[in-house]
């Protein structure tokens, strides 16, 4: 009996105890699951003076291409060991020299023929003064004294002519001696020793040691980030030349030179509507005056560099990252709620790797940082200011 009573037993309060959980149920009041919040990067606005600069490249050339000839005749008798492709003349160093024996000897006769106008110019002034005095006294006639006056006139003309011709012999003896006629670099060379040349003749090409430039473009929007005259002819004011830095990859280094913008070409290239500027660099090391300047590196000619120029300064602009915009105009400003709105901004100018805004912040507010794909204007998110 105990085997068939107790099975039952516990089947009926099993079913008594399912029909009390049924018919009396345990409610829960409902809880809004707990939302996670999005943490951004935030950074103040703070408007400050920005001085624009302006990107570009170009090749480094010679500001001086000088075409040596030569300015008078004979053989070549001297050249200078450095009149080689690469070589260095300092300002008025001596490049070669002609064969100035045909010179020297004109030169001597030109001399004695100077002292023996001089003597015959002397002779018939001092005849001509005694004359004179003579006429006064009416010892001589008035016939006389003209003939010694057409004589000494012959003679002073003589001694100018003479005197003319040792000019230009002492002229053509300092020809006979090339020299450089300013800091320079030889380029190439078509002169030997022993080479006859004549007037005119091509002796080198030299390039300027002291200074270089380099030629780069500039598009038209660029040129009012600077402040420069736009207006000006020829080279620009010093106190206008904004500085300029280069930099270009030399020897495996990179290496850097400062220059100044001197100037812009008159012509507009109408294939990218851009204007040539002209960066003239005082090339370091060219003078080796100081031990500074001597472990200094020339701008080689040549080179391609990339040009950094100071532009306008401008006040109350904000800079930030270029990253922070979002829609060409807009960037995301978090209130003192943390919630996220987009706000219009005017963009002064977009930079590789700055953006600079002119209007639509104010001081203080604090603008998102971190890169935000899904936006909902008005959204909560946790603030970590960097």
């Amino acid at each position: 009996m105990k085997r068939v009573i107790i099975p039952i037993a516990i089947l009926t309060g099993a079913v008594l105890v399912f029909f009390t959980l049924v018919r009396n149920p345990e409610r829960l009041e409902a809880v809004a699951p707990e939302q996670a919040l999005t943490t951004v990067r935030v950074s103040p606005v703070q408007p400050e003076s920005v001085t624009m600069e302006v990107q570009s490249q170009g090749k480094v050339q010679a500001s001086r291409r000088v075409n040596l000839s030569a300015a008078a005749a004979g053989p070549v008798s001297w050249v200078s060991p450095n009149l080689v492709p690469g070589g260095f003349f300092a300002a008025d160093e001596a490049i070669l020299r002609l064969d100035s024996s045909d010179f020297e000897n004109t030169l001597a006769r030109s001399q004695s023929s100077v002292a023996q106008a001089e003597t015959e110019f002397r002779h018939a002034t001092t005849e001509l003064e005694r004359y004179r005095e003579l006429a006064v006294r009416r010892l001589v006639s008035e016939s006389q004294v003209e003939n010694l006056q057409r004589q000494a006139d012959i003679a002073s003309g003589r001694l100018k002519d003479a005197q003319a011709t040792l000019a230009q012999t002492q002229l053509e003896l300092r020809r006979s001696e090339v020299r450089a006629p300013f800091a320079t670099i030889v380029e190439s060379t078509s002169i030997e020793l022993g080479q006859h040349v004549n007037r005119g003749t091509s002796l080198a090409t030299l390039l300027s040691a002291d200074e270089v430039e380099v030629r780069i473009p500039l598009a038209l929007t660029q040129l009012g980030y600077l402040d420069i005259p736009l207006g000006h002819r020829g080279e620009l004011p010093e106190a206008s030349q904004p500085a300029v830095n280069l930099q270009g990859m030399f020897g495996g280094q990179l290496h850097s030179w400062t220059g100044r913008l001197v100037r812009t070409e008159a012509g507009i290239d109408a294939s990218n509507n851009s204007v040539q500027a002209i960066v003239r660099v005082e090339n370091p090391g060219s003078s080796m005056a100081t031990e500074e300047d001597a472990q200094a590196i020339p701008l080689p000619v040549g080179l391609y560099v990339e040009a950094t120029i100071a532009g306008k300064s401008v006040d109350n602009i904000v800079s930030l990252p270029r990253e922070v915009i979002r829609g060409g105009t807009q960037v995301l400003v978090v209130d003192s709620e943390n919630r996220m709105h987009f706000r219009d901004v005017e963009i002064l100018r977009l930079e590789s790797d700055r953006v600079l805004i002119s209007g639509g912040l104010r001081a203080g507010e604090l603008i998102c940082m971190s890169p935000i794909q899904a936006v909902v204007d008005g959204m909560a998110v946790q603030v970590v200011q960097q």
